[in-house]
């Protein structure tokens, strides 16, 4: 499939609003006469499809890489990794085209991006983007200050509240209280309460929850799935039951 072919195909309701203008832009340098033709779409009430989601990750990856005003080859082998994982090698050699182009972009507005995106994406898709967002973060080995607080941005402006954003966060980090916060408990919970906090997490970070996006993000949900269980053996251990 042709490079035009596959953003055509493959993109819905992101080829509207700000998040439109930024892939016209960055198509233009790809395809001759593709910003114009881009921009000719407008915004419609469309499910979220895999391009959708796609377009979004690469936008706000690149906002995410430059948070701490350096771009570390770490990261960008990271997101090509994940690409690769998800599409396959042909489909992420489009993506990264495309990504290094939007990447090249300074006035990008993270707040009309995000909003966009708050807008036409359902809430199971947006944890997952803010999953993809830490794991970029964390690719280097560290996750900086300026990082965390551009994902915080953005998870506020998706409207993600603090209790999920706190829950995702905690799974990329190492820390005694950490297996509270990705059930979004509180120390000193009774086994009840972890039971029915453990329940409640499987089925909001459940694979089926982004089925939608198709197969190919079904492994980032699958981790964030893999994660709750996990925290929950923990606590079987720690508070014996």
């Amino acid at each position: 499939m042709s490079f035009a072919k596959w953003i055509g195909a493959s993109v819905g309701w992101s080829f509207g609003g700000p998040i439109g203008a930024i892939i016209g832009l960055a198509l233009g340098s790809l395809i001759d006469g593709s910003s114009s033709k881009t921009n000719r779409y407008t915004r419609s009430k469309a499910p979220t499809q895999s391009g959708d989601f796609e377009v979004s990750l690469l936008i706000l990856s690149s906002l995410v890489i430059k948070a701490d005003g350096k771009q570390d080859q770490r990261e960008l082998d990271f997101v090509r990794r994940q690409f690769v994982q998800m599409y396959g090698k042909d489909r992420a050699n489009h993506a990264f085209r495309l990504f290094k182009e939007i990447n090249k972009q300074s006035n990008i507005s993270l707040r009309q991006v995000c909003l966009q995106i708050q807008q036409m994406m359902d809430h199971a898709s947006r944890l997952q983007l803010l999953h993809f967002l830490f794991g970029i973060a964390k690719s280097d080995g560290h996750v900086a200050v300026s990082e965390v607080f551009v994902i915080e941005r953005i998870a506020n402006y998706l409207r993600i509240n603090h209790r999920d954003y706190e829950s995702i966060k905690a799974m990329f980090y190492s820390a005694s209280n950490n297996a509270y916060k990705i059930l979004e408990l509180e120390k000193g919970a009774t086994p009840q309460d972890i039971k029915k906090a453990y329940r409640r997490m499987a089925k909001k970070y459940h694979p089926d929850k982004v089925q939608h996006l198709g197969p190919e993000h079904q492994k980032g949900a699958e981790e964030k799935f893999r994660k709750v269980q996990e925290a929950y053996e923990q606590l079987q251990k720690e508070v014996g039951f």
